[in-house]
């Protein structure tokens, strides 16, 4: 049993910012393994994912939170609901700005709008794209924004000053015990997590218009009837349109082959054991400002 000390810190931490400001990927490195999907299409985040990160000292549980951005439709209002509720309960807020972007009218906005009592430090990301003269530009333009107790430049790439981030974090949760036991990772439940995978390999390659129309839901999961065949995994992605069904499935299910592949592959290391992945693509029409098709997907 591990004994936790007095000075023992514990508490939430959000990450927030921009669609695509690298808060998946951020997140995916404090905690040391994949926890949250990344892709380079906007919006991939859906869901507020948990990641654990334990030190001697402290345990941090990050919340990886959807990107910020004015709601197009009735996924999006939702969306941004979930994220104010996580941001009222949070002990610390981590907001990513991209240094190979330019600091503007959204980021501000989305600091302008964060909760004044709960401390927010900026995470200026993606600083193995940059070139030393960029990022000492960015990390001026974060500093005249005049918001942020603690500024940060991070590449969760390369892992440079990751650690650093996640001790100064540390450093500012209030004292407590452990949240969640030695060894977890993050609280999401599996079915979630496999349905996460799905759509991350899903993304890739797409038209810019399909990844927003993507929904995956996971079927079932259940043992094999062959000894020590693994299990099988049932999962339907939805779509809102006949035509982009054609699209996910590809010529001859060219295209759906591939993402089973790549999927199949993730699972089986979330999960230690083989798997059988039977992907089926389904439309529901306009399922993003449909209330009934959001509460049948978890949302």
């Amino acid at each position: 049993m591990t004994t936790i000390a007095k000075d023992h810190r514990s508490g939430f931490v959000a990450l927030v910012g921009r669609p695509n400001s690298g808060k998946s990927t951020l997140t995916n490195a404090m905690v040391g393994t994949k926890v949250a999907i990344t892709s380079s299409r906007p919006q991939t985040t859906r869901r507020t994912i948990r990641g654990i990160v334990r030190r001697r000292e402290f345990q941090l549980v990050l919340v990886d939170t959807p990107g910020l951005h004015k709601p197009r439709t009735l996924l999006g209002e939702r969306l941004g609901t979930m994220v104010r509720q996580e941001l009222d309960e949070v002990d610390a807020i981590v907001m990513c700005l991209p240094a190979d972007q330019q600091i503007g009218t959204g980021d501000r906005f989305i600091a302008d709008h964060l909760p004044s009592r709960i401390p927010l430090i900026a995470a200026v990301t993606k600083a193995d794209l940059v070139g030393r003269g960029a990022m000492v530009q960015a990390l001026a333009a974060v500093a005249e924004m005049d918001r942020f107790v603690d500024i940060v430049p991070v590449s969760a790439v390369n892992g440079y000053q990751v650690e650093d981030l996640v001790g100064l974090l540390g450093a500012r949760m209030p004292l407590g015990p452990d949240l969640y036991p030695d060894g977890e990772v993050s609280d999401q439940p599996v079915d979630l997590m496999v349905a996460e995978l799905v759509r991350e390999a899903a993304l890739e390659d797409l038209r810019d218009e399909l990844p927003h129309s993507l929904a995956v839901m996971v079927d079932e999961i259940v043992p094999r009837e062959e000894p020590h065949q693994g299990v099988a995994v049932r999962v339907t992605v939805y779509v809102e349109r006949d035509s982009q069904k054609g699209i996910v499935i590809g010529h001859g299910g060219s295209r759906l082959k591939e993402v089973g592949t790549v999927a199949r592959r993730e699972i089986e290391a979330l999960l230690g054991e083989r798997v059988y992945l039977d992907l089926h693509v389904k439309v529901a029409r306009d399922w993003q400002s449909d209330p009934k098709h959001l509460a049948r997907l978890g949302f």
